[in-house]
């Protein structure tokens, strides 16, 4: 099934919703906190929030065509996060540092790239920026 430049996009613009949701809600420098890392204290809660935004992940790669190689590495970094979790006290770190969502959003993302071209978001959204002409 071939993939419209637009829905690519649609699920591009998706992830990158879903990975600032859950790994940079807020950001300093490479770290960041997101609601996958607040509510790692949430038992169970925690758990149905990440599998959820894994599934959601993993439904944008499916809609957006991605390789069998992408789905692979992004159902890992997702089953990863998830798992990390489960481990007493080391879960609650992990949650924080281990950004699974975030990764798996940038794999499906350089996915798209690759394929249709980088999304045209606003600056500070990560998509290309536009070039910026001269006023006359």
């Amino acid at each position: 099934m071939a993939v419209s430049q637009e829905q690519a996009h649609r699920a591009w613009r998706a992830a990158e919703r879903i990975k600032r949701l859950s790994d940079r809600l807020v950001g300093v420098g490479p770290f960041g906190i997101g609601l996958d890392g607040a509510l790692a204290f949430a038992y169970p809660i925690d758990v149905i929030y990440s599998v959820g935004a894994g599934l959601l992940l993993m439904g944008q790669g499916f809609a957006a065509g991605a390789s069998p190689a992408t789905l692979i590495r992004m159902g890992l970094y997702v089953a990863g996060d998830s798992a990390l979790s489960q481990i007493p006290l080391l879960g609650w770190a992990a949650d924080v540092f281990v950004q699974g969502h975030l990764m798996a959003a940038n794999a499906l993302q350089k996915d798209i790239e690759r394929r249709h071209g980088p999304s045209e978001l606003p600056a500070g959204w990560g998509g290309k920026k536009k070039p910026k002409g001269r006023k006359r």
